[in-house]
């Protein structure tokens, strides 16, 4: 009986001692659903990876928009329209690439109404003359000091004799690589009013930043959603 026990024990314990006495088969198993988890990750990885830059690639645009104002025919409120007031205002729309391209913020700023509204496609959003000259100033002597500004016109619309909505692409760049108009990626809405001087100036912008793959995937899944130009 004692020899028995003691036996028993004996076997017991070693089997407690040896890691691969009979846990081994349960382990394997094991092993093998992490390493197929593991390529499947990497499956999936790869295949959202190729798929991501399939969308990005696919994502062109057709209306690329017009190079230059003066060349955009404005639609009225009526059959009329409005060359005249057209070039001024494609005035102050160069004088905004040209006051940005001499890092001048308080040129920029003159472009717009006192109680002017500028928002930036990270969502920030000022209001007045005096918030937007002095946003500028850090911007254009900070991290887009030297940049230029690209842009092409979609349209100009007058609301009425003294408002006008213009519509078009845009981006910033540094040196002489200015970027094609395909390669624009914000989407810029700039509402100007005539004011009691005669000027023309820019009550409110509005920058939005293109964003290529979810634009692709609104499509794919819903084709109305797409817009009659891109059709």
């Amino acid at each position: 009986m004692t020899s028995t026990t003691t036996g028993r024990i004996s076997v017991s314990r070693h089997a407690a001692d040896d890691p691969g006495h009979e846990r081994s088969p349960a382990r394997r198993p094991r092993r093998r659903l992490k390493r197929a988890l593991g390529i499947s990750a990497v499956a999936l990885a790869a295949v959202g990876g190729g798929g991501y830059l399939w969308l990005d690639a696919t994502s062109d645009v057709h209306n690329l928009g017009t190079a230059e104002c003066t060349s955009v025919t404005p639609t009225a409120a009526g059959a009329e329209t409005r060359t005249g007031d057209r070039d001024a205002v494609c005035g102050v729309m160069t004088s905004l690439t040209d006051t940005w391209g001499r890092g001048d913020a308080e040129g920029y700023g003159a472009l717009f109404t006192k109680d002017a509204t500028y928002t930036t496609f990270v969502g920030s959003h000022y209001e007045g003359r005096a918030d937007i000259v002095n946003s500028h100033k850090a911007l254009l002597g900070g991290f887009l000091e030297d940049s230029k500004l690209a842009g092409t016109y979609l349209g100009i619309r007058f609301l009425s004799a003294d408002t006008v909505v213009v519509t078009g692409r845009g981006d910033t760049y540094t040196g002489t690589d200015k970027p094609e108009a395909s390669e624009l990626s914000k989407l810029q809405t700039t509402t100007l009013v005539r004011e009691a001087d005669g000027q023309w100036r820019i009550a409110a912008f509005h920058n939005t930043q293109r964003q290529s793959v979810m634009e692709r995937i609104s499509f794919i899944l819903s084709p109305d959603t797409k817009p009659k130009a891109e059709k």
